[in-house]
């Protein structure tokens, strides 16, 4: 329906017997019709007429009243899902300033947490040594946990160039034990400490779950029970470095796969290049203490 311009409450009607309208009531007049007649029958015409635009008007003031009102609150909700967004983003972004305070008093052991470097790379996804949530590594970082954890520093790349960098990322690394390298001990005491920051740094669950079952698998292997030393530093080695593989893959095509299930051909290969590695350790070990020998007798004679 034409939306209607104007009001027609305040329309007047138009004057049917002046000459204006003098061919319309030419029209009308009859031998049953009198020029007065055709002037009162063209303004009954016109005010019925009117009187139904009245309606309409109406109506579509009604229409455009309920119009506003329906855009008053579809701007308010959306309004209000912005500003939802907005606070969830906030929150997200800085989730420790929003965790709600619990009714409890001031705990007697002061919990431990990885620095804030460590949580950093949990938070974006990455690879973590598990050293870190040992005990050795998680003492050490409740020693060093200062405001400098945060603070940036100037460092060389090993291209050359510098950039700012997190203090805590410049870590000594000769004070990191690879995972490969951890006692096994160690080993069983870090994973439920890493499995409790995955599931902190809001790690999906189904990721959580599987790293796990990852580490179950690991400890509950038959070659945990073996005596030969070989085979806990297989399992350890193993772990190290599908682990490693599994976040590459993550950022690549490939796509992240489970990894829980153990694949008993990759680490039967492990155990064999484990052995070879250690063997040589042994080897030059026994070459260099032959040496040092020799060397010192010869300095002897002389």
């Amino acid at each position: 329906m034409p939306r209607i311009h104007n009001d027609p409450n305040f329309n007047i009607c138009p004057d049917y017997a002046s000459d204006t309208f003098v061919n319309t009531r030419a029209q009308l007049i009859n031998d049953n019709i009198t020029e007065e007649q055709a002037v009162q029958l063209l303004r009954n015409i016109w005010e019925a007429n009117n009187d139904v635009d009245k309606i309409l008007w109406q109506q579509q003031v009604e229409n455009d009243r309920e119009q506003r009102a329906q855009n008053k609150n579809d701007w308010t909700k959306l309004e209000s899902m912005r500003r939802m967004l907005y606070a969830k983003k906030r929150e997200k972004k800085n989730k420790h300033k929003y965790v709600p305070i619990l009714a409890t008093g001031i705990p007697d052991d002061t919990a431990i947490t990885p620095c804030s470097y460590v949580l950093q790379k949990l938070d974006k996804g990455e690879y973590v040594e598990l050293w870190y949530f040992t005990n050795d590594g998680l003492d050490e970082d409740s020693l060093k946990k200062m405001a400098d954890d945060d603070a940036m520093i100037l460092s060389t790349l090993a291209d050359g160039s510098t950039a700012w960098v997190s203090s805590a990322s410049t870590r000594n690394a000769c004070a990191i034990v690879s995972d490969e390298d951890l006692p096994f001990e160690d080993f069983c005491q870090a994973c439920p400490c890493f499995i409790t920051a995955m599931e902190e740094a809001d790690w999906p669950a189904d990721r959580v779950r599987m790293m796990a079952l990852f580490w179950r698998n690991i400890q509950v292997h038959r070659l945990r029970s073996v005596r030969d030393p070989i085979a806990q530093k297989t399992l350890l080695v193993y772990q190290a470095k599908q682990r490693k593989r599994w976040h590459v893959a993550s950022k690549s095509s490939v796509g992240p796969y489970d990894l829980s299930l153990v694949n008993e051909r990759v680490l039967e290969a492990m155990r064999e290049k484990v052995y070879w590695v250690e063997q040589n350790k042994r080897d030059n070990a026994h070459d260099y203490k032959v040496s040092s020998h020799f060397f010192s007798k010869t300095v002897s004679t002389f």
